[in-house]
């Protein structure tokens, strides 16, 4: 069988991460001084980048304490609104650095008193171009629609940043991240639960997925994938969301794909979920949190052997290869899903 753009893709996301790693990492001293001048983060993407920037939100809060949130674009686009922005460090993540509605969101927020970052795969773009520190990653040429090697050094770039503002983790865990996806990725192929989730996926119309904490980002790109490339419906929930009433949509058509980082402090009740989940007799598939997670789920793919910090640049990988074999499985090209373009723009 050809292998597919995605697959090949996904494949070179260990020598991507290695050059984005060690071309952003001296540049810590540089985010630290842009830093110093800032109280909290504001976070500008949409799509694949925006669930990256729920991974930078929960890095830069459980970690550094700083208040982060993401940004509502169109109070900058539509409405027009200006905002007292002073001791705010701005964050833009876009993966071709070409969206309007993010370089104009970072021109909005430059203007009304913040600090600037962009986070981009576009060297020399408009979104680099118009900020203070570009944070460039070196992905390569990402041909497939589905983001992939673009989305692990989105979360490469923004753990650097982490250290830039005061995170106290050692870079040596992020440097070992290259290698384990690379094991990773291996492990995912060979494991017996990969052909188990795909076809218990390809029966239902759709699933539920979640995760919280540092692995919420996680579970909403992990929902993103199987709707753009699968035709699915995915929702992705904290699975504090998902108790507070959508379980109910939980039944032999709708199963739960549960995302944890093993040792993070969530995972006893993603564990709980998956329990529950199993008990009202639907399937549980789990990604990632070690024996706990695989022992309570109807099938499991593995983690990466990493600290929870850095986790979900290895976290999404099974996801990403179960995404592609699904497609595949449905007769779908994932390279090319229907109705979507690598550039979105917005009004």
């Amino acid at each position: 069988m050809t292998t597919s753009r995605m697959r090949a893709e996904i494949g070179e996301q260990p020598e991507a991460l290695r050059r984005t790693i060690e071309a952003l990492l001296p540049r810590v001293p540089e985010i630290e001084r842009l830093a110093a001048e800032t109280r909290q983060v504001l976070f500008i993407a949409r799509g694949s980048s925006d669930n990256a920037a729920v991974y930078g939100r929960y890095l830069i809060e459980s970690q550094a304490g700083r208040l982060a949130t993401l940004a509502a674009p169109s109070i900058a686009t539509a409405y027009r609104r200006r905002l007292d922005l002073d001791g705010v460090l701005a964050v833009a993540i876009s993966q071709s650095g070409k969206t309007e509605e993010i370089v104009e969101t970072l021109a909005w927020a430059r203007d009304c008193g913040a600090r600037t970052v962009a986070v981009t795969n576009g060297q020399g773009s408009p979104l680099a171009e118009s900020a203070e520190v570009p944070l460039i990653t070196l992905a390569g040429d990402e041909l497939a629609v589905p983001a992939t090697k673009t989305y692990t050094t989105q979360l490469a770039a923004l753990a650097v940043l982490g250290l830039g503002l005061g995170i106290g983790r050692d870079p040596a865990d992020l440097r070992r991240v290259p290698d384990e996806v690379e094991r990773l990725i291996a492990a995912t192929e060979a494991s017996p639960a990969l052909p188990r989730i795909v076809e218990g996926l390809a029966k239902v119309p759709g699933a539920v997925v979640s995760g919280r904490g540092i692995a919420f980002g996680t579970a909403l790109e992990l929902a993103l994938k199987i709707k753009e490339a699968c035709y699915l419906h995915a929702m992705g929930l904290s699975y504090a969301d998902l108790l507070h009433g959508p379980i109910a949509v939980v039944d032999d058509q709708t199963p739960a794909l549960l995302v944890a980082a093993d040792g993070s402090p969530t995972l006893p009740g993603t564990v709980a979920l998956a329990e529950r989940v199993r008990g009202a007799g639907s399937e549980a598939f789990g990604f990632g949190g070690g024996s706990g997670l695989a022992q309570a789920s109807t099938a499991a793919l593995p983690g990466p052997d990493l600290p929870e910090w850095v986790a979900p640049l290895g976290l999404i990988v099974p996801g990403q290869i179960m995404v592609e074999n699904l497609a595949r499985r449905l007769g779908i090209d994932p390279d090319v899903p229907r109705g979507l373009n690598k550039v979105t723009q917005t009004d």
